[in-house]
């Protein structure tokens, strides 16, 4: 049973007189502009557009019509434990969901996060997540992962991570190997990359993983310049080794040097930028500035749910305010004055659709209104809120005025998965009930003095990596040290 009657589907469905925000190099605004989408393509964009006799209209008038957002790193299996971490560090995230509690996560569980994070990305009007799904400690566990996406009308990418083993390992066994046969088809409903980190050790125990992934000619996404985890001497050795291509992307990239930004630059890959995560948890400065500088792709993410909100508007806003902070903070200290901001709100809107379909190798039918491309569409409308009005800069309300609460209706594929700000054939009980299990689960296996010591868990006093990663003894001052 679902929320509500499901919206006409089969049909032909024109969104009208909007402000389509068409996300072209031009960064034009079409005012009093339709949308019409028959099947799953934009069949056309313009004025008054004559439109078939079965075709469903949805008012647009004094709404915003964008492609649908697209978040490249989420670990959506950790949704389920929802603002659990708010006050954790990185050096605490890592203790818990790598080397403690994270062995607890059952399949089931891992089907639970993820169909709550799917069902919440569609909410927001994100169409497309990359599942960074580094919790796969089995094939078990990542069948479940995809069941639960496959149960949810968006549009999802499997970042397939086991963060429990050295990707050597799991990427070389036979069951890694059958499952990429046995679920990854081919459907551009879910695409697949290989997630694993590079710890920097010159003897590059990673090599393995990368080759497995060059074999089976998918991506590879990798968390680089965390500080005190991964740094320049990962990227050397990718480089090097010749496993930097354009299709890969990194994520965060907040600790680098100049050198590795050139390497990055010179062999087309792109950074995935969590602000709200890099800002809080301590990866480095969110480097939206140095990517910039080196020209280097940007698309954005919001990490986990063990934290921040699940959607795409917090990140440009944060994103905004991080780069132009820095901004003015360099030039106080230089005794000038900025009066002009080198970010803006277009570009980081830019960020979260083009950029990330450029990033997961859609940006030929994603990310842009335009005709002939994939009808994932967003309209922002909310008739009920005074912050809907007036919308005089439409980028700029998109970036710092607009919430999950203004999505009005969301697309994917053609169909209609939200409208009048409720979700369309989704049952939001069943998704609670799955969560509410795993939650109780966790927590009388944790003990209830566990579970409210996870919520600031102490660090071990040895035996810890500040890289969490411990299937190599490798340390170096630039990336981690181990506690005596």
């Amino acid at each position: 049973m679902s929320e509500r009657t499901p919206f006409p589907s089969g049909r032909p469905v024109v969104l009208r007189g909007g402000t389509v925000l068409p996300m072209d190099d031009r960064r034009r605004v079409l005012e009093n502009t339709d949308v019409l989408v028959v099947g799953d393509r934009i069949a056309a964009v313009g004025t008054a557009l004559p439109v078939p006799d079965d075709t469903v209209a949805v008012d647009a008038t004094d709404g915003i019509v964008m492609p649908g957002m697209i978040d490249t790193h989420r670990h959506m299996w950790q949704t389920a434990m929802r603002g659990y971490g708010a006050d954790w560090t990185l050096t605490q995230y890592f203790v818990w969901y790598y080397l403690e509690s994270g062995k607890l996560f059952r399949p089931q569980d891992v089907y639970a996060g993820n169909l709550l994070a799917a069902v919440e990305a569609l909410d927001a009007g994100v169409t497309t997540v990359v599942d960074w799904s580094h919790g796969l400690r089995t094939v078990d566990h990542a069948d479940a992962a995809v069941d639960a996406l496959r149960s949810v009308p968006g549009r999802f990418v499997l970042a397939y991570g086991n963060i429990q083993q050295p990707p050597a390992v799991w990427t070389g066994a036979p069951e890694f190997r059958d499952f990429v046969r046995r679920r990854i088809t081919g459907d551009d409903m879910l695409g697949f990359q290989i997630a694993f980190d590079v710890t920097g050790d010159p003897e590059f125990p990673e090599r393995p993983a990368f080759e497995t992934a060059r074999d089976l000619g998918v991506p590879v996404t990798t968390h680089a310049g965390v500080w005190g985890a991964t740094g320049d001497d990962g990227i050397r050795l990718m480089h090097d080794n010749g496993f930097m291509t354009p299709q890969t992307v990194y994520v965060h990239a907040a600790s680098l040097s100049t050198d590795s930004y050139h390497r990055i630059a010179a062999t087309g890959g792109s950074v995935s930028v969590s602000t709200e995560s890099e800002q809080s948890a301590g990866q480095g400065y969110p480097p939206t500035w140095a990517i910039r500088a080196h020209g280097i792709p940007v698309s954005l993410s919001m990490d986990t749910s063990v934290w921040w909100s699940g959607d795409l508007f917090s990140a440009m806003r944060a994103t905004l305010g991080a780069d132009r902070a820095r901004e003015h903070l360099e030039a106080h200290a230089r005794g000038e004055t900025v009066t002009h901001c080198a970010l803006r709100a277009e570009q980081v809107v830019d960020w979260a659709t083009r950029g990330g379909a450029r990033a997961i190798g859609r940006g030929h039918d994603l990310g842009s209104v335009e005709a002939g491309r994939k009808a994932d569409l967003v309209l922002l409308k909310n008739e009920h809120s005074p912050v809907s009005f007036p919308v005089l800069n439409p980028f700029g309300h998109v970036a710092f005025q607009a919430q999950r609460g203004d999505v009005h209706t969301v697309l994917v594929d053609g169909r209609v998965v939200k409208h009048e700000h409720r979700l369309v054939g989704i049952d939001l009980a069943a998704v609670r009930a799955r969560t509410d299990a795993t939650v109780a689960y966790l927590r009388a296996t944790l003990g209830e003095e566990g579970w409210r010591r996870g919520m600031s868990p102490d660090v071990p006093e040895t035996g810890i990596l500040d890289n969490p990663y411990t299937y190599t003894d490798f340390r170096t001052a630039s990336t981690h040290s181990r506690k005596e």
